[in-house]
């Protein structure tokens, strides 16, 4: 069956990279700074996760660069003379000026040629809460549907993602402004951990705190409990940055707590996990409106 739109995809949404390559996505990479040298986010094709994970354990304070303007126009020029339709499903425009760009990117292009057979989607997520979405645009884009179709899916389903997530390094947060100083060093010093949640404009806030990592795992997967819709039919993700053993808990409440179709567990991407820090872990699921 011959697809009906090409898909393009950002580094961010932390799914690995032999799926992407498996089905045929366009991929744009974020960039990694760590101790004044870059690193290209390639979902694992040529970053090495592990050691990256054991720097930030060690206490690395990375950061990352949005992906620029001629980047996005790369990718875009290949559509200017063609009828193939390309969906680009981008990370939070409230977390990144990617987005943006992209725009800026196609406007340009299209104030030069004309219009492109390209569509910019904001997904108003990021880290596997983009993966969900993308793996169902992949299983609707095999079964032939129109990108029309599609784009009508996720109008109606973006606002349904949900990313439950919790910290053990609460410098991170500090670092990115999300936290006070004082919060971070008291909170640390407490083992406060923060319960955090991507609302409905794609932004990341605070919605709770708890004493302890294990209370902490425990309320991620309660609240996505609390607000998951038809979990019968659902393969839920879960991303851990570096901690395994915590991501694993995780997945066993899951199954314990939730009849779920199966729950698959990865790791947290670099760009992602760089404003986290080490031991960061976040569950995502398709649920009640935001």
């Amino acid at each position: 069956m011959k697809r009906q739109f090409d898909l393009l995809v950002d580094s961010c949404c932390d799914l690995p990279y032999d799926y992407i390559e498996k089905n045929d996505i366009q991929l744009v990479s974020m960039i990694i700074n760590l101790n004044n040298k870059e690193y290209v986010d390639d979902l694992g094709k040529t970053f090495d996760y592990n050691w990256f994970m054991e720097q930030l354990k060690e206490g690395a304070m990375p950061s990352t660069s949005q992906i620029n303007i001629g980047t996005y126009s790369d990718v875009f020029k290949k559509y200017v003379s063609s009828e193939e339709p390309l969906l680009y499903l981008a990370f939070s425009s409230n977390l990144s000026g990617s987005f943006n760009n992209a725009l800026s990117a196609l406007n340009m292009l299209e104030e030069e040629n004309g219009k492109l057979p390209v569509t910019i989607v904001d997904s108003k997520a990021a880290c596997l809460s983009e993966g969900l979405l993308i793996k169902e645009i992949i299983n609707q884009r095999d079964q032939g549907k129109s990108l029309e179709e599609v784009i009508a899916w996720l109008d109606s389903t973006i606002n349904k993602v949900h990313s439950w997530v919790t910290v053990n390094d609460l410098n991170h947060l500090e670092r990115g402004g999300r936290i006070s100083k004082t919060s971070a060093t008291i909170g640390s010093l407490v083992k406060i951990k923060p319960i955090i949640h991507i609302d409905e404009a794609g932004r990341l806030i605070s919605v709770g705190k708890v004493r302890g990592r294990k209370k902490a795992l425990e309320k991620i997967v309660d609240e996505t409990k609390r607000t998951i819709i038809n979990e019968e039919s659902q393969t839920l993700l879960i991303a851990y940055a570096g901690d395994l053993e915590a991501g694993n808990y995780v997945k066993e409440l899951i199954l314990k707590k939730l009849n779920v179709k199966d729950v698959e567990l990865l790791p947290m991407g670099p760009t992602i996990s760089s404003h986290t820090g080490y031991g960061a872990i976040a569950v995502f699921s398709f649920g009640i409106d935001k």
